[in-house]
């Protein structure tokens, strides 16, 4: 068996392991902190699931590095060699007040190369998975390549607090995309709202601030259907830093980037 054909075969068991852990939670009272505001919150289950996860790789493949959200992990300043980024649950503030719309993420980068990528609904047991070369799935199922559409048939996801005030994009550029596009929708999880680009349940996804763990396993998800993801002003993106981010189909990626983005 490859390394990544095994290594596969482990994530899909253990995420499912670390959800049926979450679900189990719900019947516990939650332990709930602040971090950088007090939107930006992190609970026991958040810090236990990461935990979880690390003890699990650092036993299976004790020479792999991993970055996590909750800091268990290690402080990594190279790409170099294998590397795990997890958000252990991506939309806490979902995960607190609604018990759903909340994703465990893992992306599995190789010299800075995406490998592997996972996000997993732990509530509707939806997993979204993409190993490099051989396509994204949902539940087993592959997903199709995604089909191009007009700008004004675009469905985007987008924090519409953006929308009034953001240090990256005019407000007044992004409230003209938002008129030009059909309708948007936001998640509170950029996890879920990748997952989402990548099954072609959205056309388009922008955000002006995301955490290497909150973009790296849709990151792989969305290129492996034949979508782009960049940051605002069309560069790659570096996953061992913050970044705004804009993931879409090529073309509809391209009209928008050149009507709407902020010069860099």
């Amino acid at each position: 068996m490859d390394l990544w054909k095994e290594m596969d075969t482990y994530v899909r068991q253990w995420i499912r392991e670390a959800g049926d852990r979450i679900i189990e939670s719900f019947e516990s009272p939650l332990v709930i902190e602040t971090k950088s505001d007090r939107n930006d919150l992190v609970t026991n289950i958040d810090k236990e699931t990461e935990q979880f996860l690390i003890r699990k790789i650092r036993t299976t493949f004790p020479e792999h590095r991993i970055l996590g959200e909750e800091g268990f992990g290690e402080e990594i300043k190279d790409a170099g060699g294998v590397i795990w980024i997890l958000d252990p649950i991506d939309g806490t503030v979902n995960f607190v007040h609604q018990k759903r719309n909340f994703m465990i993420s893992i992306g599995v980068y190789e010299d800075g190369i995406g490998k592997l990528g996972y996000i997993y609904d732990v509530v509707h047991q939806e997993l979204y998975s993409a190993r490099a070369g051989k396509g994204a799935y949902f539940n087993g199922i592959p997903l199709p390549k995604l089909k191009e559409n007009r700008l004004e048939d675009t469905i985007l996801a987008l924090n519409p607090t953006y929308v009034v005030s953001n240090r990256k994009m005019a407000p007044s550029k992004l409230a003209e995309l938002v008129r030009d596009v059909r309708a948007t929708r936001s998640y509170g999880s950029a996890a879920l709202e990748m997952a989402y680009v990548a099954a072609g349940r959205l056309d388009a996804y922008m955000t002006m601030q995301l955490s290497p763990w909150d973009f790296a396993a849709g990151k792989i998800l969305i290129e492996e259907v034949g979508g782009i993801v960049t940051d605002i002003y069309g560069k790659p993106l570096n996953i061992l830093e913050n970044s705004s981010v804009f993931a879409s189909k090529p073309q509809l990626h391209e009209t928008i980037l050149r009507r709407y983005a902020p010069e860099s």
